[in-house]
């Protein structure tokens, strides 16, 4: 039975309410860290973090099974309670509605992609996708890769 490999990078960015400078140098650091482990435990993986008084900027690794907007949700949720628990502002602290994501390499990906059958030429699509796999550090079990006509 072949298994789903993937890795799915997405770039979060999202501002506090009224785009006001709420997020103070002397506390951002420690909303940083309450984040990280709100992603950690939805079993993500953060990998960057950092923002602005009026907006955040998060880089995360996302696993196919979990859902973007449960995952911000959360994050926006938690963290108010976090920010008004250690009253780290004076005014009232509310995350904006929404929300923007994207990644890299569009252009380069949809071009390897148009590309497929000049590339095939030179290499088989066992070679491809295991080259894939191993390229961008995918773990996998050989034994659960598709099952290859020699």
């Amino acid at each position: 039975m072949s298994g789903t490999f993937s890795q799915i990078y997405l770039q979060i960015v999202f501002a506090v309410k009224d785009r006001e400078s709420l997020i103070l140098s002397d506390w951002d650091e420690r909303l940083y860290r309450y984040i990280t482990g709100i992603v950690q435990n939805k079993g993500q993986k953060m990998l960057a973090i950092n923002g602005m008084p009026d907006h955040i900027h998060l880089f995360i690794r996302m696993k196919p099974s979990c859902s973007l907007s449960d995952l911000v949700r959360e994050i926006k949720k938690s963290s108010n309670e976090f920010i008004a628990e250690n009253k780290f502002s004076k005014h009232r602290f509310n995350w904006q509605e929404g929300f923007g994501y994207g990644h890299s390499q569009l252009d380069n990906v949809i071009q390897y992609i148009m590309n497929q059958k000049e590339h095939h030429k030179k290499r088989t699509f066992k070679e491809e996708y295991v080259g894939l796999l191993r390229k961008f550090n995918v773990e996998f079990e050989e034994k659960y890769l598709f099952d290859w006509i020699e």
